[in-house]
């Protein structure tokens, strides 16, 4: 949790979105079980209801709920509607742009894109004491430092898709008394923004040979002469793995597949 809640406030940084905490406190009434609150693209550290001198802190999910992109607290249960005397006492940040959830969908989709078919390779010693390599998926848990700062660039560029798709639907405004609000200028500046991080992050994957940009490897495949069928292909190994053979089985596009489902014929009278 803690390296997630890092690599979010990183990409907060190259958003320009740091957010400001918030503190509302709200009266109760008797009739009322939902409040706005005063920001919006909140995330609630602690709620808490003050009745006399007695604070008593309440529990997301079972004693209320909120929706963070509106900036809306939901009372539950007991608690609902909150009685005239006491008070509801909201503490949190508020983002600009982007909640936390958001930012993690983002990041989540970054991860896969930049760590797709990419593993880490493992050496270690096995409990009849013979060495073993293990292929690791590599994953944000395993990710080198190195490539933080690409990983988060890309996270952050998939975000600024999505507020441009956002920004898309402004258009602009012009009045009978010539006032013109280029309102399309925000998404073409978005757009330029995406244009400059999208270059900034192919230099550091191309200097770096890693992420959607890096120099792939792979292995042509032969076609047995005597029997038409592709000579099978192994892992490359060390010298010292003792491991078994493992096949590898690149993918092969069909573009032309008979699609009827009637047998092909293989030899005279025969059919497969």
């Amino acid at each position: 949790m803690a390296e997630l809640t890092r690599i979010l406030t990183r990409m907060r940084s190259e958003l320009g979105d740091f957010g400001s905490a918030f503190r509302d406190v709200l009266a109760g009434t008797g009739e009322l079980t939902d409040y706005d609150l005063s920001s919006v693209n909140v995330t609630l550290s602690r709620a808490s209801l003050l009745n006399g001198a007695v604070l008593t802190d309440l529990d997301a999910g079972t004693d209320y709920q909120v929706d963070g992109r509106e900036g809306r607290i939901t009372l539950l249960g007991e608690h609902a509607p909150l009685p005239l005397g006491q008070t509801l006492i909201v503490e949190g940040s508020a983002a600009g742009m982007f909640t936390d959830e958001e930012l993690t969908q983002h990041l989540r989709d970054a991860v896969l894109q930049h760590c797709h078919n990419r593993h880490v390779t493992v050496r270690y010693r096995s409990a009849h004491g013979f060495i073993r390599y293990a292929d690791e998926p590599l994953t944000l848990e395993n990710l080198p430092d190195v490539e933080e700062l690409p990983m988060v660039l890309l996270a952050v560029i998939n975000a600024l898709w999505a507020l441009a798709t956002d920004a898309s639907s402004d258009v602009d405004i012009s009045t009978g008394e010539g006032t013109h609000v280029n309102r399309g200028q925000r998404y073409t500046q978005v757009l330029h923004q995406i244009s400059v991080m999208t270059d900034r992050y192919e230099e550091l994957c191309r200097q770096l040979n890693i992420g959607l940009f890096r120099i792939e490897m792979a292995t042509l495949r032969r076609v047995s002469r005597t029997t038409g069928k592709f000579v099978p292909i192994y892992v490359d190994r060390e010298y010292d793995d003792n491991a078994y053979p493992e096949r590898v089985l690149p993918q092969i596009d069909k573009h032309d597949v008979d699609p009827s489902g009637i047998p092909n014929p293989t030899y005279n009278g025969w059919a497969a």
